[in-house]
């Protein structure tokens, strides 16, 4: 008899790996139809299953995902091709989605108090003060996204990309284009985060020119397309010149252009957009988004390969950095003079 994977299980249902991880875990985010089809497939095909925590035996040893941002779609994306590759691997996997406002180390506490998780993979972690909570853990851990280097975990890898030099390539972008009134979309800019590396490498930019970044030209927002949205219709409202916008993200970008598109602006004519992460859709935007591509399958090869060569090797913990690729688009262009005051 075939031995279905998570992947077939996808396949046979038609969504995503991820989505079957979730009505696995048990969450609530997937709605009836969908879950429905999908736990009759898992019936039909007498699935067990290695990403799900159902019916694991005291004694079994499983891999903990805790992925951070729920509406985060490059986030989503990341987890899914890390759950992927993954699928045909003999570990149990166990993944837990939490609001970007939620805390992944707590969350990574409950998960080994109620399994025997030999290994965790934090995807869109912020590294803070509450990464204590987890000091005293001695098993593998990969952060993903984010630099580990500062978690001061004996057994910590990481797989990011250069976030202050891609902040940096985006300041330098807008700086040519003439650009000197942007507004900057993001979460908290002092975080210690890759998005606050983002910032200080775009800030840098106009250090170097001797000027300041104005306080009151950063507004934090949340990852979502109506946080954004909300957000841009609020700065606009106030600041008119203003004649480009740098979002932390492809989702905050999309929210800003539809703001601006209800404001009568037109992109890029009237205001610049740039977005980050190089997510499917920013090549499907009308204007076609700029954007910092990260390179998703790659980050999700090199934190599964990390976590496993630490749990199976012995291998020592490395901070792996991957190269990411500015795509200047459609939305970005030169301010329209009549724009600048």
């Amino acid at each position: 008899m075939k031995t279905y994977t998570i992947r077939d299980i996808a396949s046979l249902a038609g969504v995503s790996v991820t989505t079957v991880s979730r009505v696995l875990n048990h969450r609530p985010d997937v709605n009836r139809e969908t879950r429905e089809k999908i736990e009759r497939i898992i019936e039909e095909c007498h699935f067990v299953g290695n990403t799900n925590a159902r019916g694991l035996k005291q004694n079994s040893e499983v891999i903990g995902m805790v992925i951070r941002g729920r509406s985060n779609p490059f986030l989503n994306s990341l987890s899914e091709a890390i759950l992927t590759r993954a699928a045909d691997l003999e570990d149990t996997f166990i993944t837990e989605y939490i609001d970007e406002k939620d805390d992944e180390f707590a969350t990574a506490l409950r998960l080994t108090r109620q399994h025997r998780v030999k290994g965790l993979l934090f995807v869109g972690s912020l590294i803070d003060d509450r990464v204590r909570a987890i000091h005293g853990m001695e098993i593998p851990v990969v952060f993903t996204t984010v630099n580990g280097e500062n978690a001061s975990l004996p057994r910590a890898s990481s797989v990011s990309i250069n976030d202050r030099a891609l902040g940096r390539k985006v300041g330098e972008s807008l700086w040519s284009f003439g650009h000197r009134k942007v507004a900057v979309f993001g979460s908290n800019p002092v975080a210690g985060d890759s998005l606050a590396m983002r910032f200080q490498g775009f800030c840098d930019v106009w250090a170097e020119h001797g000027l300041s970044f104005p306080e009151d030209d950063y507004r934090e927002c949340r990852f979502s397309y109506e946080s954004a949205y909300d957000a841009a219709r609020e700065y606009f409202a106030s600041h008119p010149r203003t004649t480009a916008v740098f979002a932390m993200s492809d989702s905050m970008a999309v929210g800003a252009v539809r703001a601006l598109t209800d404001l009568n602006l037109r992109v890029p004519e009237d205001v610049s957009v740039v977005g980050f992460d190089g997510t499917a859709i920013s090549r499907f935007t009308v204007p076609r988004l700029a954007t910092v591509e990260q390179p998703i399958d790659e980050i999700a090869a090199n934190s599964l390969h990390l976590l496993l060569d630490m749990l199976e090797n012995g291998a020592a913990p490395r901070n792996v950095l991957v190269d990411a690729f500015w795509r200047p688009r459609e939305s970005l262009a030169a301010p329209n003079p009549a724009r600048i005051g």
